[in-house]
Formats: structure tokens, C-alpha cells, sequence
């Protein structure tokens, strides 16, 4: 019994193993910058219809993203393609508040999210971090 615990600390104290086991971290794959799709790119080829390009640096355009077995006799031109909620989000005005304190509930009800009080002393608008509604407090008041 204390020969596998001194074995156990032994493996625990060791560095080196450690070490080897995190130098060798995955690595994403490279993108395709060049072959962004634009607002005039077919609708198939776009990431949605309200944000045409990828919205990640290490993110490949979608004809790029279906390259692989999985999906060799899919045609994209078929597929769904829904809004990007971060366009829909975008889409969103700001809403102006009177004060130094915004709160959110997210609609109330069922349907909404806890309460909080969102900080608008900096100047800027505040999202909240369960809807991502926007608040900025009114420019009279700074």
C-alpha cells in the first residue's frame, strides 16, 4: 500500500510529464481569408442572410466549412439558412435610459431571465449578459 502511494506521488511531483502533456496543444485549423463571402455573394454561400462574412478569425467560409465526407452529397443551395442572432442583436437599437443604473429582466415573466442592474457610468452602451439588450444612459444626464 506504500509503494503505490509513494508511486502516485511520484507521478504527481513530476514536471517533465506535466509538461510534455500540455506542450502539445490542438491547433485550429487555418482559415481562408481570401474567399470571404460579400453582401453580393449567393445567399447559399453567405454565414446567413443578415451577416454575410464569418464572424471568427479562425472560422472558414461555409462552402469551405462542408468540405468533408459527411457532406459530399449535400447541396447548400438546399439547406436552411437562419439569421445570425449577433446580426438580429445588431439590428437591435440601443435603449436610452434616464439615470445611472439600467435594469434588465428580459422581458419579465417566464420568459425572461433573473433581474439585474447594469452599471452606466462609462460612457458607451451596456450589454446585458444574459440577452444582450442594450443600454446607455441618456446623454443629458452625463
Amino acid at each position: 500500500m506504500a509503494l503505490l502511494r509513494t508511486s502516485r506521488l511520484l507521478r504527481l511531483h513530476n514536471p517533465s510529464s506535466t509538461a510534455r502533456a500540455l506542450s502539445t496543444a490542438p491547433e485550429p485549423p487555418t482559415p481562408l481569408p481570401a474567399e470571404q463571402p460579400t453582401a453580393v455573394s449567393p445567399t447559399y454561400l453567405q454565414q446567413s442572410p443578415n451577416v454575410p462574412h464569418t464572424w471568427s478569425t479562425n472560422q472558414n467560409p461555409k462552402p469551405h466549412a462542408f468540405a468533408n465526407v459527411r457532406f459530399e452529397q449535400t447541396s447548400l443551395r438546399y439547406q436552411p439558412n437562419r439569421p445570425s442572432a449577433m446580426g438580429m442583436v445588431n439590428e437591435d437599437p440601443v435603449r436610452l435610459v434616464q439615470g445611472r443604473r439600467a435594469v434588465c429582466d428580459g422581458g419579465g415573466g417566464a420568459l425572461g431571465h433573473p433581474k439585474i442592474y447594469i452599471n452606466l457610468d462609462k460612457p458607451g452602451p451596456k450589454a446585458c449578459g444574459y440577452c444582450s439588450i442594450r443600454f446607455e444612459q441618456a446623454h443629458e444626464e452625463h
